[in-house]
């Protein structure tokens, strides 16, 4: 059974910058920012949620089935994703726009500043979902804005549970919404940055927006951890510590692709975030998105 993962396919441009953002602007002087890091380190990887959660759902033996749109500059993402193993019929090539682009820069505290280009992935709202019998589950990831609102609605219209991830997307959408979002879902996950922007856009906390038809919402913390949320109660699954902290590019995606393993082969939120934790301190010790190597019997899956 495959796991539906809907959202953007990126090329990431990824810098260092050796200092701290903090340290750079100047907080009172905000509205006249002009600002210039200097970035000795430069990278250019496979990027965007969709292309990342699957390759972690991959690595650990799950099916996923990618839904994006690719640029006329994308056949050698294509292929990079043929050579995994991807399930490739619903990507699609645009010939009159570039593949979507991400530069991001991380300074010392691993805090990121990201610009992005959409660029194909604005056509993503023309691919459909359809009732599929061997789809079990779904992933509503940041993407275009109709293409989520569209998915979203695809999917529960022909009965695939799925996860809500509106991630750096959510500002793109007000409080009425996210409760549509929510009503159909079946997970919410967001960070804990995310997760104050949906409380106050919705004027409810997490802990009462998961006392609905909701199976659990899940509240990323990075290296703290998680909170998970079920008919309002909480509970919090412990960080794992990671061997070095490396690139945290990617690792929200890293977490989500091993919530998905657990949740496709019948885990509770608990057991399957708790996975998610340790593919993301994992993936958090190697440089880009798509780098790291899974030792699946040392995870147990």
């Amino acid at each position: 059974m495959s796991v539906l993962i809907c959202g953007s396919l990126a090329f990431d441009t990824i810098t260092t910058f050796p200092g701290r953002f903090a340290q750079q602007i100047l907080p009172e002087q905000v509205h006249i920012l002009n600002v210039s890091f200097l970035v000795p380190t430069l990278r250019k990887e496979f990027g965007g949620c969709a292309g990342n959660i699957a390759y972690s759902l991959k690595q650990l033996g799950g099916h996923p089935r990618i839904m994006a749109m690719l640029g006329k500059d994308g056949a050698i993402y294509r292929n990079h994703l043929d050579s995994l193993g991807m399930m490739l019929a619903d990507v699609r090539m645009v010939e009159d726009d570039y593949t979507a682009q991400a530069i991001i820069i991380t300074d010392q505290d691993n805090n990121q500043i990201t610009a992005f280009h959409p660029g194909a992935m604005g056509q993503a709202h023309l691919q459909k979902i359809e009732a599929n019998p061997a789809i079990k589950l779904a992933i509503i990831a940041p993407d275009g804005r109709d293409a989520m609102i569209q998915h979203a609605r695809q999917a529960h219209t022909v009965g695939i549970p799925f996860v809500f991830d509106p991630g750096q997307g959510l500002p793109m959408f007000d409080g009425e919404e996210l409760k549509t979002f929510i009503s159909q879902a079946t997970w919410v996950t967001v960070n804990d940055y995310e997760g104050k922007m949906l409380a106050d856009r919705t004027g409810s906390s997490l802990a009462n927006l998961s006392k609905s038809h909701l199976k659990g919402l899940i509240e990323t913390l990075g290296a703290d951890g998680c909170n998970v949320y079920i008919q309002g109660e909480k509970t919090h699954v412990p960080g794992v510590k990671a061997s070095a902290v490396v690139d945290p590019t990617g690792c929200g995606d890293a977490f989500r692709g091993g919530l998905l393993y657990g949740l496709a082969n019948g885990w509770d939120l608990v057991k399957s975030v708790a996975l998610g934790n340790r593919i993301g301190a994992i993936k958090i010790a190697a440089a880009g998105p798509q780098n790291y190597t899974l030792d699946r019997a040392a995870l147990g899956v």
